[in-house]
């Protein structure tokens, strides 16, 4: 019961989750780094693999962001479908997939009214695989669940917003801790939002522990603290998954 898009040309963001088979996910992961110039073509604004959390191991994970929404997305696709390079990608890989997903989000209007969140756009123009991150940043998928009903999301994402610079502004967050996006579901499983985050990248920043520490700042912000205890009673469960972004990601 999310809102829906206004029309086929609406900007959207398409979350793609690849269960692979374990025995087969190296080959899969060779073979996508190899043909990720060809993925490229799409907007593609992350790409990685869980370390632990609710989604399951060996399941790749991409994000893409369509401003020209679900018209895009479909031109796309067909035109990157008629590449013999990607045609050649494909059949080295379908056998390393179990099982695919595909769901459209939207992203939240709050992603526009904060200089701090950057959204997945940017990601896209400014592709970070090139730069040396030293591999030790993380994305952080926060998933809530929340109930039926009309109004639900947008209570959700009121309540979000008024909490949200004490989250950002909490004393003894780490440096590189980022928002990155909000997300509210358009097609597939209804009236759910995912919060994306960064943490940790360049020098000796461990992702992790920058989680770890951002956190517990955030437990010292007492207006976070207030409105998360009002989204609480809108959620039907919480989840969260630790992701490893792949050397080409864009965001890294």
């Amino acid at each position: 019961m999310s809102t829906p898009t206004s029309s086929s040309t609406s900007p959207i963001v398409e979350l793609r989750q690849y269960h692979l088979h374990p025995a087969s996910s190296g080959t899969y992961t060779q073979n996508t780094i190899q043909a990720s110039g060809l993925r490229k073509t799409l907007p593609l604004a992350f790409f990685g693999s869980p370390e632990t959390g609710a989604v399951p191991l060996n399941t790749a994970v991409h994000l893409y962001h369509y401003p020209g929404g679900m018209r895009q997305r479909k031109n796309e696709r067909a035109t990157l479908a008629k590449k013999d390079e990607w045609k050649q990608y494909l059949g080295g890989v379908k056998e390393c997939m179990m099982q695919q997903k595909s769901e459209i989000y939207v992203e939240a209007g709050l992603v526009n009214d904060f200089e701090e969140v950057t959204g997945l756009e940017y990601w896209v123009k400014n592709d970070q695989s090139t730069v040396d991150t030293c591999g030790n940043s993380i994305i952080e998928l926060r998933k809530y669940q929340l109930k039926l009903g009309y109004d639900t999301v947008p209570n959700f994402l009121k309540l979000y917003a008024q909490a949200l610079p004490s989250k950002l502004n909490a004393v003894g967050t780490h440096p590189t801790t980022q928002l990155i996006t909000i997300l509210s579901s358009d097609i597939g499983s209804l009236n759910t939002v995912y919060e994306v985050w960064k943490h940790g990248g360049g020098g000796n920043s461990c992702g992790m522990e920058a989680m770890e520490q951002s956190r517990q700042a955030s437990r010292g912000a007492q207006e976070w603290r207030s409105g998360i205890s009002e989204i609480a009673k809108l959620a039907t469960s919480f989840d969260t998954s630790i992701l490893k972004p792949a050397s080409f990601s864009p965001l890294q």
